[in-house]
């Protein structure tokens, strides 16, 4: 078994195609994805009504807690 390797290859460019093949797949043409777009907008406004429905909730629980730390006065030692 020999492990010589044949160092005599003068070739520049032997990174470039030579021969092009046809391929069985169909070129790629853009287009645009109107179904994508459809589930994302859906998706958007999903999460916009869940979070606007929720919003008075968390409005009430900083106002309660905004409340609550200027009656112990737990505000003023956090300066």
């Amino acid at each position: 078994m020999s492990t010589e390797i044949d160092t005599t290859d003068t070739d520049d460019d032997a990174g470039l195609l030579t021969t092009a093949y046809r391929t069985v797949t169909p070129g790629y043409r853009s287009h645009s994805d109107d179904e994508m777009n459809t589930i994302g907008w859906a998706m958007f406004l999903g999460l916009l009504a869940i979070l606007l429905s929720l919003l008075p909730f968390i409005a009430i629980v900083w106002g309660v807690s905004k409340v609550i730390e200027a009656i112990t006065g737990d505000g003023e030692a956090e300066e």
